[in-house]
């Protein structure tokens, strides 16, 4: 299991840059024509983390078959210099439309003043809440700092199939593959080393 790196989600981010022949910024900014009426994951950010990252991340669970909500990208009307009752009626409505949150926890999460909302009010309603750190080198093990050390993390590794997985870890031996702790009833559980 390892965590991601700031390197490769920002390599994911300029991959999808140069296919589309836009910035991130651009791609970020772009109003969506039609959005899903439900979401696999609430992508929790600060609005200091680079375009790259948050693009990175994004593009990333889409690699995994996740279906990401994204403020910037999704209701690009919402911004943080502006906010209001309307703005915290929409993020609570795309909240409710979302099975899970995932906390982008990097160096800029820390100045974040709504992503503490997002995931204490995200947690109360339906819980499947996850750490999604981006470190400078990549961690084997992710020890959240505060409250965030209550919630487990994802991360990528291969199964026993040799395929590469988005799992979600409680402990090193308290886990489960991300999309079916999702999409279905599948808990993270403790598994017996083999």
């Amino acid at each position: 299991m390892a965590t991601f790196t700031e390197a490769a989600i920002r390599a994911r981010a300029q991959a999808t840059t140069v296919r589309v022949q836009k910035t991130a910024r651009a791609i970020l900014e772009e109003a969506s024509v039609s959005l899903p009426t439900e979401f696999d994951v609430f992508l929790s950010y600060s609005s200091q983390e680079p375009n790259e990252v948050i693009l990175g991340v994004k593009e990333t669970l889409k690699d995994y078959g996740l279906t990401v909500y994204v403020d910037k990208l999704d209701d690009p009307n919402l911004t943080p210099d502006n906010v209001t009752k309307a703005t915290a009626e929409t993020l609570r409505k795309r909240l409710r439309q979302s099975k899970s949150l995932l906390f982008l926890h990097s160096e800029n999460s820390t100045v974040s003043k709504w992503m503490p909302w997002e995931l204490g009010y995200f947690d109360g309603y339906r819980s499947k809440v996850g750490i999604f750190p981006v470190t400078k080198t990549a961690l084997s093990k992710y020890v959240g700092q505060e409250y965030l050390g209550i919630y487990p993390y994802v991360g990528n590794a291969k199964d026993t199939n040799d395929q590469e997985r988005l799992w979600i870890w409680e402990t090193e031996s308290k886990y489960a593959v991300y999309n079916e702790w999702v999409k279905s009833k599948v808990e993270i559980k403790e598994r017996k080393a083999t």
